[in-house]
Protein backbone atom coordinates (compact mmCIF):
# COMPACT_ATOMS: atom_id res chain seq x y z
CA UNK A 1 0.00 0.00 0.00
CA UNK A 2 1.46 3.80 -0.87
CA UNK A 3 2.33 5.91 1.45
CA UNK A 4 -0.52 7.63 0.56
CA UNK A 5 -3.33 5.85 2.29
CA UNK A 6 -2.49 4.46 5.35
CA UNK A 7 -5.28 2.08 6.87
CA UNK A 8 -7.76 4.06 4.43
CA UNK A 9 -10.29 2.53 1.96
CA UNK A 10 -8.91 4.17 -1.63
CA UNK A 11 -11.60 6.75 -1.77
CA UNK A 12 -11.62 8.04 1.87
CA UNK A 13 -11.14 11.34 2.69
CA UNK A 14 -8.01 11.77 4.90
CA UNK A 15 -7.33 15.09 6.97
CA UNK A 16 -3.78 15.39 8.49
CA UNK A 17 -3.86 18.60 10.94
CA UNK A 18 -0.05 19.55 10.85
CA UNK A 19 1.68 22.36 12.61
CA UNK A 20 4.76 23.72 11.00
CA UNK A 21 7.46 25.85 11.88
CA UNK A 22 7.82 24.48 15.18
CA UNK A 23 10.94 26.20 16.87
CA UNK A 24 10.89 29.03 14.64
CA UNK A 25 9.23 30.74 17.59
CA UNK A 26 8.91 30.41 21.39
CA UNK A 27 5.38 30.79 20.31
CA UNK A 28 5.40 28.13 18.20
CA UNK A 29 6.55 25.76 20.34
CA UNK A 30 3.85 26.75 23.41
CA UNK A 31 0.90 26.17 21.11
CA UNK A 32 2.66 22.63 19.65
CA UNK A 33 3.01 21.73 23.69
CA UNK A 34 -0.48 23.19 23.96
CA UNK A 35 -2.07 21.12 20.83
CA UNK A 36 -0.43 17.95 20.92
CA UNK A 37 -1.55 14.73 22.20
CA UNK A 38 -5.29 14.79 22.36
CA UNK A 39 -6.30 17.67 20.62
CA UNK A 40 -7.40 17.70 16.84
CA UNK A 41 -3.49 18.99 15.76
CA UNK A 42 -1.49 15.43 15.23
CA UNK A 43 1.45 16.02 14.31
CA UNK A 44 3.86 18.87 13.34
CA UNK A 45 7.62 19.07 12.74
CA UNK A 46 10.60 21.16 13.56
CA UNK A 47 13.22 23.25 12.56
CA UNK A 48 16.57 21.99 13.42
CA UNK A 49 18.88 25.22 12.72
CA UNK A 50 16.21 27.77 14.64
CA UNK A 51 17.04 29.02 18.45
CA UNK A 52 14.24 27.07 20.22
CA UNK A 53 15.45 23.44 18.86
CA UNK A 54 16.74 23.19 21.95
CA UNK A 55 13.13 23.67 23.69
CA UNK A 56 11.15 20.87 22.04
CA UNK A 57 14.17 18.34 21.90
CA UNK A 58 14.19 19.00 26.40
CA UNK A 59 11.13 18.35 26.37
CA UNK A 60 10.25 15.17 28.87
CA UNK A 61 7.33 14.13 25.74
CA UNK A 62 9.64 14.50 22.21
CA UNK A 63 10.35 10.99 21.58
CA UNK A 64 6.80 9.98 21.56
CA UNK A 65 5.48 13.01 19.69
CA UNK A 66 4.45 12.49 15.98
CA UNK A 67 6.87 14.85 14.99
CA UNK A 68 9.21 15.49 11.98
CA UNK A 69 11.68 17.56 10.60
CA UNK A 70 10.87 20.68 9.12
CA UNK A 71 14.07 20.76 6.21
CA UNK A 72 14.80 24.37 6.66
CA UNK A 73 17.00 26.23 3.97
CA UNK A 74 15.73 29.48 3.85
CA UNK A 75 15.41 32.17 6.96
CA UNK A 76 12.58 34.55 6.18
CA UNK A 77 12.26 36.29 8.94
CA UNK A 78 14.40 39.99 9.21
CA UNK A 79 14.04 39.84 13.13
CA UNK A 80 14.53 36.53 13.80
CA UNK A 81 17.47 34.97 11.56
CA UNK A 82 19.63 31.48 11.36
CA UNK A 83 22.54 29.60 9.93
CA UNK A 84 23.09 26.36 8.28
CA UNK A 85 24.39 23.73 11.08
CA UNK A 86 26.53 21.76 8.71
CA UNK A 87 28.69 24.76 7.38
CA UNK A 88 29.59 28.63 7.52
CA UNK A 89 31.44 28.39 4.14
CA UNK A 90 29.82 31.09 1.81
CA UNK A 91 31.29 28.79 -1.24
CA UNK A 92 27.99 26.58 -0.18
CA UNK A 93 26.01 28.97 -1.36
CA UNK A 94 23.85 27.92 1.45
CA UNK A 95 24.16 31.03 2.95
CA UNK A 96 23.94 35.21 2.83
CA UNK A 97 26.54 38.17 3.14
CA UNK A 98 25.44 38.36 6.41
CA UNK A 99 25.94 34.40 7.18
CA UNK A 100 22.67 33.55 7.46
CA UNK A 101 20.82 31.37 5.43
CA UNK A 102 18.92 33.01 1.89
CA UNK A 103 15.43 35.38 2.82
CA UNK A 104 13.65 33.52 -0.30
CA UNK A 105 13.48 30.55 -1.97
CA UNK A 106 13.93 31.99 -5.36
CA UNK A 107 17.84 33.40 -3.60
CA UNK A 108 18.45 29.91 -2.49
CA UNK A 109 18.03 28.24 -6.08
CA UNK A 110 20.40 30.86 -7.69
CA UNK A 111 22.94 30.37 -5.31
CA UNK A 112 23.38 27.12 -3.25
CA UNK A 113 25.13 23.97 -4.57
CA UNK A 114 22.82 20.84 -4.61
CA UNK A 115 25.56 18.76 -3.07
CA UNK A 116 25.93 21.40 -0.31
CA UNK A 117 21.91 21.22 0.73
CA UNK A 118 21.97 17.39 0.36
CA UNK A 119 24.97 17.90 3.66
CA UNK A 120 22.58 20.16 5.03
CA UNK A 121 19.27 18.47 5.19
CA UNK A 122 20.91 15.03 6.34
CA UNK A 123 22.78 16.97 9.23
CA UNK A 124 19.55 18.45 10.03
CA UNK A 125 17.85 15.19 10.25
CA UNK A 126 20.72 13.25 12.11
CA UNK A 127 20.49 16.11 14.34
CA UNK A 128 16.97 15.50 15.54
CA UNK A 129 17.53 11.79 15.87
CA UNK A 130 20.78 12.13 17.98
CA UNK A 131 18.55 15.03 19.98
CA UNK A 132 16.14 12.26 20.81
CA UNK A 133 13.25 13.13 18.11
CA UNK A 134 11.71 10.19 16.91
CA UNK A 135 11.33 11.71 13.45
CA UNK A 136 8.30 10.44 11.63
CA UNK A 137 8.25 12.36 8.95
CA UNK A 138 9.91 15.29 6.77
CA UNK A 139 8.73 18.06 4.96
CA UNK A 140 9.71 21.25 4.08
CA UNK A 141 9.92 25.18 4.92
CA UNK A 142 9.02 27.61 2.29
CA UNK A 143 8.91 24.90 -0.09
CA UNK A 144 12.60 25.05 -0.88
CA UNK A 145 13.49 21.36 -0.26
CA UNK A 146 11.44 20.33 -3.12
CA UNK A 147 12.59 22.72 -5.53
CA UNK A 148 13.88 21.15 -8.78
CA UNK A 149 17.47 21.59 -8.09
CA UNK A 150 17.32 19.78 -4.86
CA UNK A 151 14.43 17.46 -4.90
CA UNK A 152 16.16 14.25 -6.03
CA UNK A 153 18.27 14.63 -3.02
CA UNK A 154 15.43 15.24 -0.74
CA UNK A 155 13.59 11.90 -1.98
CA UNK A 156 17.26 10.03 -1.49
CA UNK A 157 17.38 11.63 2.28
CA UNK A 158 13.59 10.16 2.85
CA UNK A 159 14.49 6.95 1.70
CA UNK A 160 17.79 6.47 2.99
CA UNK A 161 16.13 7.43 6.49
CA UNK A 162 12.88 5.67 5.96
CA UNK A 163 10.72 8.61 6.31
CA UNK A 164 7.73 9.46 4.76
CA UNK A 165 7.78 12.84 3.08
CA UNK A 166 5.10 15.79 2.18
CA UNK A 167 5.48 15.61 -2.05
CA UNK A 168 1.33 15.91 -3.11
CA UNK A 169 0.20 14.74 -5.61
CA UNK A 170 -1.35 18.67 -6.62
CA UNK A 171 1.65 19.62 -7.49
CA UNK A 172 0.42 23.01 -9.13
CA UNK A 173 -1.70 23.49 -6.41
CA UNK A 174 1.40 23.49 -4.01
CA UNK A 175 3.39 25.60 -5.82
CA UNK A 176 0.36 28.14 -6.23
CA UNK A 177 0.77 28.39 -2.30
CA UNK A 178 4.66 29.04 -2.27
CA UNK A 179 7.06 31.56 -3.64
CA UNK A 180 9.46 29.37 -5.53
CA UNK A 181 10.01 31.11 -8.63
CA UNK A 182 10.07 29.46 -12.40
CA UNK A 183 9.41 25.75 -11.60
CA UNK A 184 9.71 22.67 -14.65
CA UNK A 185 7.31 20.94 -12.86
CA UNK A 186 7.61 17.92 -14.75
CA UNK A 187 11.03 17.60 -13.03
CA UNK A 188 8.72 17.50 -9.67
CA UNK A 189 6.60 15.10 -11.23
CA UNK A 190 9.19 12.40 -12.38
CA UNK A 191 10.47 12.89 -8.60
CA UNK A 192 7.30 12.25 -6.92
CA UNK A 193 6.38 9.69 -9.30
CA UNK A 194 9.91 7.64 -7.80
CA UNK A 195 9.18 8.77 -3.83
CA UNK A 196 5.54 7.47 -4.58
CA UNK A 197 7.03 4.22 -6.12
CA UNK A 198 9.32 3.70 -3.06
CA UNK A 199 6.10 4.14 -0.27
CA UNK A 200 8.09 7.71 0.55
CA UNK A 201 5.06 10.35 -0.85
CA UNK A 202 2.40 11.82 1.28
CA UNK A 203 -0.41 13.90 0.38
CA UNK A 204 -2.84 14.40 -2.35
CA UNK A 205 -3.51 17.94 -2.06
CA UNK A 206 -1.93 20.77 0.57
CA UNK A 207 -3.78 23.23 2.37
CA UNK A 208 -2.81 25.83 3.74
CA UNK A 209 -4.87 28.47 5.44
CA UNK A 210 -2.02 31.13 5.74
CA UNK A 211 -1.58 31.06 2.03
CA UNK A 212 -5.89 32.69 2.28
CA UNK A 213 -5.97 35.13 4.64
CA UNK A 214 -9.41 36.15 4.01
CA UNK A 215 -9.85 38.15 6.90
CA UNK A 216 -10.34 38.08 10.98
CA UNK A 217 -12.87 34.68 10.37
CA UNK A 218 -10.07 32.15 10.83
CA UNK A 219 -12.45 29.35 11.75
CA UNK A 220 -15.09 30.31 9.07
CA UNK A 221 -11.95 29.88 6.65
CA UNK A 222 -10.64 26.80 8.07
CA UNK A 223 -14.02 24.92 7.75
CA UNK A 224 -14.67 26.25 4.58
CA UNK A 225 -11.51 24.97 3.53
CA UNK A 226 -12.04 21.31 5.42
CA UNK A 227 -15.40 20.91 3.99
CA UNK A 228 -14.53 21.30 0.56
CA UNK A 229 -11.90 18.15 0.83
CA UNK A 230 -12.03 15.52 -1.91
CA UNK A 231 -11.23 12.16 -1.10
CA UNK A 232 -7.43 11.10 -1.01
CA UNK A 233 -5.02 12.22 1.70
CA UNK A 234 -4.85 16.19 2.33
CA UNK A 235 -2.57 17.97 4.76
CA UNK A 236 -3.33 20.55 6.20
CA UNK A 237 -0.25 23.03 6.79
CA UNK A 238 -1.29 24.79 10.44
CA UNK A 239 1.36 27.94 11.76
CA UNK A 240 -0.48 28.03 15.12
CA UNK A 241 1.39 30.08 18.16
CA UNK A 242 0.59 31.75 21.01
CA UNK A 243 0.98 35.98 21.63
CA UNK A 244 4.79 36.99 23.11
CA UNK A 245 7.81 36.67 20.09
CA UNK A 246 5.50 35.45 17.22
CA UNK A 247 4.63 39.16 16.64
CA UNK A 248 7.85 40.41 16.29
CA UNK A 249 9.25 37.18 14.24
CA UNK A 250 6.50 37.35 11.89
CA UNK A 251 4.59 40.81 12.03
CA UNK A 252 3.12 40.13 8.38
CA UNK A 253 0.83 37.52 9.35
CA UNK A 254 1.12 36.73 13.23
CA UNK A 255 -2.46 37.38 13.73
CA UNK A 256 -3.33 34.36 11.66
CA UNK A 257 -0.69 32.48 13.30
CA UNK A 258 -2.35 33.39 16.61
CA UNK A 259 -5.72 32.88 15.31
CA UNK A 260 -5.48 29.43 13.95
CA UNK A 261 -3.96 28.49 17.06
CA UNK A 262 -7.53 29.90 19.18
CA UNK A 263 -9.66 27.99 16.25
CA UNK A 264 -7.38 24.71 17.22
CA UNK A 265 -7.30 25.27 20.84
CA UNK A 266 -10.91 25.75 20.77
CA UNK A 267 -12.72 22.31 22.16
CA UNK A 268 -15.88 23.40 20.35
CA UNK A 269 -13.68 23.18 17.03
CA UNK A 270 -12.36 19.92 18.12
CA UNK A 271 -16.00 18.62 18.17
CA UNK A 272 -16.92 19.77 15.19
CA UNK A 273 -13.68 18.70 13.29
CA UNK A 274 -14.45 15.08 14.71
CA UNK A 275 -18.18 15.16 13.12
CA UNK A 276 -16.68 15.84 9.75
CA UNK A 277 -16.82 12.59 7.10
CA UNK A 278 -13.37 12.92 7.52
CA UNK A 279 -10.57 10.62 8.82
CA UNK A 280 -8.17 12.26 11.03
CA UNK A 281 -4.33 10.90 10.46
CA UNK A 282 -1.14 12.03 12.01
CA UNK A 283 2.08 11.35 10.12
CA UNK A 284 3.57 8.31 12.20
CA UNK A 285 0.91 6.08 11.00
CA UNK A 286 2.75 6.60 7.72
CA UNK A 287 6.04 6.03 9.02
CA UNK A 288 5.37 2.58 10.44
CA UNK A 289 3.54 1.65 7.25
CA UNK A 290 6.49 2.09 5.41
CA UNK A 291 9.03 0.61 8.00
CA UNK A 292 6.61 -2.66 7.46
CA UNK A 293 6.88 -2.43 3.03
Amino acid sequence: MAASTPNSEPFATVLIPHLDDIAGSHGANQAWFSLTGGGPVTCGSVMVPCGWFPQVAKHPEVASMDLGVHLTLTSESAAARWRPISTTDPASGLIDSDGYMWSTVPELRRNASPEAVAIELRAQVDFALAAGVDVTHLDHHMGAALAPEFVDSTVSIAGGFGLPILFPRRIHDYLAVLSMGEVDVSVLERARSVADQAGLAVGDSFIMPLANQGGPDHRGLIESMIGKLKPGVNYLSLHCAVPGDVQGVHPGDADWRLGEYLVFSNPDFGDWLRAQPVEISGMREFRDELRTR
